[in-house]
């Protein structure tokens, strides 16, 4: 019976990443007059073709495509990764100071040339997966620069861990925040969950492709370099970010991992990094890490079902200071409760998680996907209604958690 699930859920998750998620960034956000791809198009529908071009949502874009060319083999998925990494490489990375802006205006020049290194994050994670699908050595040079650059200038050698932000020329910033919604503090949950993926990407690709090393002077280093930092990661991850009393993430840290901003427990980066954490020690290949992580990774994805709620979906976070709650159901927090619970029930053979994954697929195919204009709503309230006053396509808006979904579950053998 599990094999039939699994079996129409492949088929249903191909179906959505090819006829739903990409071709609405092939045929509605490509900007054939400036290159790359349109900022913007708003939760009414209405495209903004003077939006400002963030690093984040073309980065998404590159992974999202080179992925899908990577499993799919369709040719126009090499397109449109290809036109992502060409416009990123000629655009957004900082030939001067290194490292790649974090906005630009819609003619291509730079709007806001912070260094964010979650933006970095990633940029990285976007060139590894086009070299993984394509063996493309001037974006993995690219890839390396990224690299060196977050371990140069975003690595606490103190405390450890990784900062948020700085300036152009690598200079302090007084406010470091991601995005208004952050609080200001110098370290995150969040960068550094989006600095372990893109790194286990790239020592996945050195593995995968060595020839990629044997062509470089310090190909042996840079392996190594990067197996160092993969198991760092994971000890911030187990040692710092962990609350080891709820088994949830803590969100926001002062350089000496002092907790701030409160008791936030979000359980869409729970489950996320639940699996995340999960394949980084998979990657690494460390038996005896893996055996250390494991049981560390069920414990997350347990904690983030205090945000389950009866239709199947996941609540956003909770703010058990304040009591305030954000209940809507948001899109990408349905995508990763997904693939975490299905990550669950494939190594652990869970068959509770199987049906909660199951069941965040049913919410999000009744409720997320817009098959009338392509792509998913942001989010919909417990009610039922539409958000339609966030981005349908936009900054933050990427074809990157739901296409992941599609594809990790195609890939997987479970």
């Amino acid at each position: 019976m599990n094999n039939e699930k699994i079996l129409t859920l492949k088929h249903e998750m191909q179906d959505v990443v090819t006829r739903n998620i990409l071709p609405f960034w092939m045929n509605k956000m490509q900007d054939l007059e400036h290159g790359g791809f349109y900022g913007q198009m708003t939760g009414e529908g209405q495209l903004v073709k003077a939006a400002d071009k963030g690093c984040i949502l073309n980065a998404r874009i590159l992974w999202s495509f080179s992925a899908a060319y990577r499993v799919l083999k369709q040719p126009e998925y090499l397109e449109a990764a290809t036109r992502a990494k060409e416009y990123i490489l000629e655009h957004f990375i900082d030939r001067e100071q290194g490292g790649a802006f974090w906005a630009l205006d819609y003619q291509g020049n730079p709007s806001n040339t912070r260094k964010q290194f979650y933006a970095l994050g990633f940029v990285l994670y976007g060139l590894t997966e086009y070299v993984r699908a394509t063996g493309d050595h001037d974006a993995f040079d690219e890839a390396v620069k990224i690299y060196r650059c977050i371990e140069k200038y975003s690595i606490d050698p103190v405390q450890g861990g990784y900062i948020e932000a700085l300036s152009r020329d690598w200079k302090p910033l007084e406010d470091m925040r991601l995005s208004v919604l952050d609080a200001n503090y110098p370290k995150s949950q969040n960068t550094h969950l989006h600095i372990i993926e893109p790194y286990t990407n790239l020592f996945r690709l050195l593995n995968e492709r060595p020839q990629l090393l044997t062509s470089r002077e310090d190909g042996k280093q840079l392996k190594a370099d990067c197996e160092q930092s993969l198991r760092n990661l994971i000890t911030i991850f187990t040692t710092r970010i962990l609350n080891p009393e709820t088994h949830h993430l803590d969100l926001f840290f002062e350089m000496d991992w002092t907790r701030g901003a409160g008791w936030i427990e979000s359980y869409g980066h729970d489950i996320e990094c639940s699996w995340l954490m999960h394949e980084a020690a998979l990657v690494l290949g460390d038996s005896k890490v893996l055996a250390e992580v494991e049981p560390i990774v069920q414990l997350v994805a347990k904690a983030s079902e205090k945000g389950l709620n009866l239709d199947g979906s996941m609540t956003h976070e909770a703010n058990l200071d304040t009591g305030h709650v954000d209940d809507d159901r948001h899109w990408w927090v349905q995508a990763e409760a997904v693939v975490g619970f299905l990550n669950i029930y494939q190594h652990f053979a869970d068959e509770d998680a199987l049906q909660k994954g199951l069941n965040a697929w049913t919410y999000i195919k009744e409720n997320l996907i817009d098959w009338e204009s392509g792509e998913w709503y942001w989010s919909r309230n417990p009610q039922g209604e539409i958000n339609r006053k966030d981005d349908h396509a936009g900054f933050w808006k990427c074809p990157y958690h739901n296409s992941r979904m599609c594809l990790e579950i195609i890939e997987r053998e479970f």
